[in-house]
């Protein structure tokens, strides 16, 4: 008896039917890398978990050894530091990616009907991938680190009603204490990976379910607007684009190494206090707002988003602005990197 015939008597799978799974027609605008950017965050979660687990191999997360194990992980495991730089360079150009994509799907109107739900999803998405950003961060338990938790707890302290319940559930209590580190990696190693893994499950299940959306070109002839199969050609894309990321995280990690600062002292507060990047918009807002006014104004920011299919809806029905979003969005673009570069370059 072959290989083949021994795997076809258990898994009754042909070769048309796997072709037939596979070959899928895709869109020809995938071809352009702008309109392939749903798979780049996924090559980079994936990096992210394998890197995570060899960095869990060697972490310990409390606050009496969890820097002395990320300056063992930097300092003297093999290729510890290399490992570590290139899950914090993924971890960044992997909300880059977010980003963009969702940028891209919002400026090409491919969140409307019937898309809405996905739109809602990929919201979801960007929010619990900024949250690992966030909570990662907090992991190394440098003096930025600490700080920056201690001030996201008591940001989170502010919004109504339930702000108290979300700084608790946060810290382990009222204050940093030695539970919140422990609390801190179980929601970074594991909460928020499997609540991205089914969000991601459901977002590609309804994009088969739907289809991609097709974009027509001005500059297309009839030839070139057709589809062509995800496998091999669309594959391969994905696989160049994997390719080349990996040349550049690892150009990253070797170029600009992640760095390990002081360690966490509660009794001493640094002169400056900054996030990480992606969420320098939020800071500069609270710094521009009283507390209560920066809070509510972003967490309406944020509902408006997910809403945004619904809320475009009503404005292509009730007015003559069909490209009102467009206009909005980039008005909103500008807002945003105006903001994050003015937070950037101001030492305090």
């Amino acid at each position: 008896m072959t290989a083949t015939r021994w795997f076809t008597d258990r898994l009754p799978i042909s070769g048309d039917q796997l072709r037939e799974l596979t070959n899928e027609p895709v869109p020809n605008h995938l071809k352009r890398w702008w309109f392939a950017l749903g798979g780049t965050p996924a090559y980079l979660f994936v990096i992210q978990i394998f890197t995570g687990i060899l960095l869990a191999f060697y972490y310990r997360a409390s606050a009496v050894t969890a820097y002395d194990s990320v300056a063992f992980i930097t300092n003297e495991a093999a290729f510890g530091w290399y490992i570590r730089s290139v899950h914090k360079w993924a971890a960044t150009l992997m909300i880059a990616a977010v980003i963009l994509h969702q940028m891209r799907v919002f400026f090409t109107g491919a969140y409307r009907k019937p898309r809405e739900i996905n739109w809602v999803v990929g919201m979801f998405i960007l929010m619990c991938v900024l949250m690992l950003g966030f909570t990662g961060y907090a992991l190394v338990f440098e003096q930025l680190s600490y700080w920056g938790a201690t001030v996201g707890a008591n940001i989170a302290d502010q919004v109504p009603v339930i702000g108290g319940f979300i700084k608790r559930m946060m810290l382990g209590g009222d204050d940093y204490n030695s539970l919140t580190l422990p609390r801190f990696f179980v929601v970074h190693a594991a909460i928020l990976p499997t609540t991205l893994v089914l969000l991601l499950v459901v977002h590609i299940a309804i994009i088969r379910m739907q289809g991609v959306t097709d974009f027509k070109f001005k500059d297309e002839t009839e030839e070139k607007s057709g589809t062509f199969h995800f496998f091999p050609e669309h594959f391969y894309t994905e696989l160049i684009i994997g390719l080349t990321l990996m040349l550049i995280l690892s150009a990253l990690a070797t170029i600009s190494p992640a760095a390990l600062g002081n360690p966490a002292n509660p009794l001493q507060t640094p002169e400056v206090i900054k996030p990480e990047w992606f969420f320098y918009v939020v800071f500069r807002w609270l710094k521009l707002f009283s507390v209560t006014v920066a809070v509510l104004s972003t967490g309406f920011i944020v509902f408006a988003m997910i809403a945004w299919p619904f809320i475009d809806e009503q404005i292509r029905k009730r007015t003559r602005f069909k490209d009102a979003s467009v206009w909005i969005g980039i008005g909103a673009v500008i807002v945003i990197v105006a903001m994050t570069v003015w937070e950037a370059v101001v030492k305090h």
